[in-house]
């Protein structure tokens, strides 16, 4: 497990969240409970770790690894847009600090079982906490048009509705039910030309798109957003790690409107709204993995880390 579920970007999520200065801290992505460890590892001595996963075999690795430290760790199978609910449970005023770690784990792709992966001939079927519809559903059931809509929106494939058409015309005869057959069916979809033209596997953005679907992982993160500034306390401080730009653009829309609060018109000369910011912002750029990691797990390649930290200011 250590060597397969390294922690992406361990050391910036410590200097990001702070544990020393101890406290209630959530991992609302816990896994394999990699962060977490490390959080608690340099977390001040009291310092107390809630993770959140909603799946439950990334939640037996995470009480294994994280026995070690006793009761300060609670465990939690949820979504971390439900941490309202944890929170309110338990009687707590907020968190110190929040991680969230976006996108699928290793351990899931993996897994050949779990239908994530496409270098496995597996049932099509990527749901995270193994409930609701699978992949295998949406790939035989929505028509062309929600198709094309769902691989150019949710995987930003500039082939979509070439792909969709291909889909459709290879399930009449038997429905698609295995990430093999549907990467082929993508991949002889595209032209040479176009097949030559990627980096990556050409049924990459359409398995992505499938999985955030399944997963309501957009949907997800949009409520937590939403949310999150209330579930911090005064000096609390989020970090969130994404993927790729759907979930980046909505992490840095939503800081930087925390942080630039204020509604005015922007030809009034001072503002007279007098709203305050909600949050600071201590690096005005995501923050990359540094190139010595990214030799060592090439997952940290495309990994995107920003900050936020919770001023004083109350609600509105």
């Amino acid at each position: 497990m250590g060597e397969k579920h390294r922690p992406v970007m361990l050391a910036e999520v410590i200097e990001a969240l702070e544990p020393q200065r101890g406290g209630l801290f959530v991992d609302g992505t816990v896994g394999a409970g990699g962060h977490a460890a490390g959080v608690l590892e340099t977390a001040a001595p009291g310092a107390r770790l809630w993770g959140l996963d909603r799946d439950p075999s990334a939640l037996r690795l995470a009480s294994e690894r994280l026995a070690v430290f006793g009761n300060r760790v609670k465990l939690w199978q949820t979504t971390f847009d439900r941490l309202g609910d944890c929170l309110a449970q338990e009687g707590e005023d907020g968190a110190d600090g929040i991680l969230l770690d976006l996108g699928v784990s290793s351990m899931q792709l993996d897994d050949p079982g779990r239908g994530f992966a496409f270098r496995f001939e597996a049932p099509l079927d990527m749901r995270m906490g193994g409930q609701g519809p699978g992949a295998a559903q949406l790939v035989n059931e929505l028509d062309e048009n929600q198709l094309a809509r769902l691989f150019r929106e949710l995987g930003e494939e500039p082939q979509a509705r070439r792909v969709a058409r291909a889909v459709i015309s290879e399930r009449e005869g038997n429905p698609i039910t295995t990430t093999g057959r549907l990467a082929a069916v993508v991949e002889e979809a595209l032209t040479a030309a176009e097949r030559r033209k990627r980096k990556l596997h050409p049924a990459t953005q359409v398995f992505m798109a499938l999985r955030l679907k399944v997963n309501d992982e957009l949907g997800q993160l949009e409520r937590f957003l939403e949310s999150a500034p209330g579930w911090l306390k005064p000096g609390g401080r989020l970090a969130i790690i994404s993927y790729h730009s759907l979930e980046d653009r909505r992490v840095k829309r939503a800081m930087r409107a925390w942080a630039q609060p204020c509604t005015c018109p922007p030809e009034l000369p001072v503002c007279a709204c007098g709203r305050k910011p909600l949050f600071d912002l201590p690096f005005r750029k995501a923050r990359q993995a540094r190139a010595e990691e990214i030799a060592a797990n090439p997952r940290a390649r495309s990994a995107r880390l920003r900050v936020a930290v919770r001023t004083g200011e109350a609600l509105s």
